[in-house]
């Protein structure tokens, strides 16, 4: 970059000689298209693409040219996307192609979860698509180099505008547009894809696909990786790859995504690679302009491209990357909308908002008592216990009349919904009454396949060990040390029925946040025991798990194809609906199966959903005290451990 012409946020520079290019970005949409919240069966304020329509009308207008792009993951992710996958809204496009048709994207690339209904209903989904689809890493068939590979949509397209010279004549701009996933696809939904695609290193196909794009006439290339801002170092089948493939030359601008996150914004601090890889304030990636746009629609990225038309070629002389978000909390924690929905988005999508609430109501059963993730992070929950018993039932069932018929079945569950990057409003609550569709859905909202695993009991501690690494070591006598590290997703806080255990905090964690042993001697998991009796390490259990954990994903012991023993292919989803209805309803779950390690005198912070306050009667063994809401939404409170 020669100079700085986006002197302050947002600027266009004033100079006849400079043209600008703008690039809108959106990534993980997840098929939240209006800004309704099906799982409550409320109107949303955080999210959905009707909302960033309108950002997008606006960024629009404020520039002569622009492109329009997306960076993957939106064909699956919320109930209208489950009600089309299911059949039941089919009339037309899928409601997320009719909503980008109509809103006139220019080109997008595949994320990991467009395979998550299978890629019969990928490919049927794309071909009513008005826009080009593009992924230069995955292939129904691998070559001998990445530009031999028999890629599943093309690896690239290129994109012409005409912008002004200096002296005022119109030249064509070519801009080349690349797409990557995570490699990992073909390992998370292996039972899926059945072997129907292939995927290759991101770094590895790019390396090949950018030069051709620049011997193609690419005057820039923009890389649409739906993939995190990880380590700048690159290394093989890095999952989050985007800081890496920045330093690749021939890559003008990077958008990320995948990992929910945004950038430019305070989320990332350098790493060990050199001083000028990241830059948070900026917004560059090894000096090139990079955004991260959140998910479901809550921001529009912007990239502001200033070029120069010299000597018969246009080059990029500088640039500017910022984020709009839909929404903004304010001092008291409460969202403030930014974007109103877009009129025009609402009524194409009009007819599949109203079969998904029709469907998202229909009665299932009968529940007893509230379900709720608010303390699911901190304590024995029984939304997650529910899954767990209704996947144990089922697994037992399929193994009866095999050779695994004796072993002893266990069950791993998750919180879903459970604050996190989503925010304070990302919580289950399911009250005490009449169970309906959305409330299956909001306690199992991915479309996972059961599977089971032959494992230990030793390899059942160290799962254990890797979910409740998520909490920082808390030194006894401590005052309102911070509880939960926020590095860890709720959906790897996997615990088992029917086991119990106690957790000691005063024992750093065994590992980080990506499953990688970093404390190889400790161990916080104690009193380990299945139905009363101390869990012997070698004997061999039955683990009811999903397909996503049972691939190999993120360091859970056990956890790999050549240890499935069982592999769908029911969903995990259909599993709980057919427990639910075998019994009409929730059934008695017992009493909480996990605790604290008693640490008298010492307290500790979490934070939980506003309202969570009138249930902290949930902690049967612990003192808790509700504190004041924050600035980001989020009700803190005090653990008296």
């Amino acid at each position: 970059m020669t100079q700085n012409l986006a002197v302050k946020r947002g600027a266009l520079p004033d100079r006849p000689d400079i043209a600008c290019l703008r690039v809108l970005a959106t990534t993980d949409l997840h098929v939240h298209i209006t800004p309704w919240d099906y799982y409550g069966d409320r109107t949303s304020s955080t999210f959905g693409l009707a909302r960033t329509a309108s950002l997008i009308a606006a960024a629009r207008a404020e520039v002569g040219c622009s492109l329009l792009l997306d960076n993957g993951d939106f064909l699956q992710g919320s109930p209208m996307g489950d009600v089309e996958a299911l059949g039941r809204g089919r009339n037309g496009p899928h409601p997320m192609i009719a909503a980008m048709n109509a809103l006139h994207y220019d080109a997008v690339t595949l994320g990991n979860h467009e395979f998550s209904h299978g890629i019969d209903f990928l490919l049927r989904s794309l071909a009513d698509a008005k826009f080009p689809v593009i992924s230069a890493n995955i292939a129904r068939q691998l070559g001998a180099t990445p530009l031999d590979d028999q890629t599943l949509v093309p690896p690239t397209v290129i994109l012409t505008r005409t912008l002004p010279d200096s002296d005022g004549n119109s030249q064509t701009l070519r801009i080349g547009i690349i797409g990557f996933a995570p490699p990992q696809v073909t390992r998370w939904d292996r039972l899926q894809l059945a072997g129907s695609i292939q995927t290759r290193d991101i770094l590895q196909a790019a390396a090949a696909h950018v030069p051709k794009l620049r011997a193609e006439g690419a005057d820039i290339v923009i890389a649409l990786s739906h993939s995190g801002i990880g380590s700048s170092i690159a290394s093989a089948d890095m999952e989050n790859a985007s800081a890496a493939l920045a330093a690749l030359p021939g890559i003008d601008a990077v958008i990320a995504g995948h990992t929910h996150q945004t950038f430019p914004s305070d989320d990332f601090l350098n790493d060990d690679g050199p001083a000028y890889a990241i830059d948070p304030v900026l917004g560059r990636l090894y000096g090139k302009p990079a955004v991260m746009p959140g998910f479901h629609g809550s921001h529009l990225g912007i990239i502001d491209l200033f070029l120069s038309f010299r000597a018969g070629r246009w080059r990029l002389v500088d640039s500017h990357a910022e984020l709009r978000p839909i929404a903004r909390r304010s001092r008291s924690g409460a969202p403030t909308v930014l974007a109103v929905p877009d009129p025009a988005i609402l009524a194409v999508v009009d007819r599949a908002h109203q079969a998904t609430r029709n469907w998202s109501l229909q009665p299932i059963g009968f529940n007893p008592k509230p379900l709720h993730t608010h303390f699911a992070m901190v304590a024995s929950c029984s939304a997650v216990r529910l899954v767990a018993q209704a996947q144990a039932v089922h697994v037992t069932r399929a193994l009866q009349n095999g050779p695994y018929a004796d072993w002893p079945v266990v069950s791993a569950a998750a919180p879903f919904h459970c604050g996190g990057r989503a925010g304070p409003e990302n919580y289950t609550f399911i009250d005490a009454d009449a169970l309906v569709m959305r409330n299956a859905f909001d306690l199992y909202p991915h479309p996972n396949l059961i599977a089971a695993l032959d494992v230990t009991g030793a390899e059942l501690s160290q799962w254990l060990e890797r979910s409740f690494s998520q909490f920082n070591q808390i030194k006894a006598g401590a005052q309102d040390a911070a509880l939960v590290h926020p590095d860890f997703p709720s959906f790897n806080f996997d615990t088992i029925d029917p086991l119990t255990w106690q957790v000691d905090l005063t024992q750093p964690p065994r590992f980080n946040s990506r499953g990688t042993v970093i404390n190889p001697n400790t161990s916080r998991i104690t009193a380990l025991a299945y139905r009363g009796e101390p869990i012997d390490p070698a004997r061999h259990f039955v683990l009811a798990t999903n397909s996503y954990r049972a691939s190999g994903s993120n360091g859970f012991a056990g956890a790999s194809p050549d240890r499935v023993i069982l592999s769908g292919p029911e969903s995990n989803r259909d599993i709980l609906l057919a427990y639910i209805a075998e019994h009409h309803g929730v059934p008695p779950l017992g009493p909480a199966n996990w605790h604290f390690t008693a640490m008298p005198g010492t307290t500790a912070l979490f934070e939980s959903a506003p309202d969570a306050e009138a249930r902290v009667g949930h902690f049967a063994m612990r003192r808790v005290e509700a504190l004041e809401v924050a600035a980001n939404g989020f009700r803190r409170f005090r653990l008296h451990l």
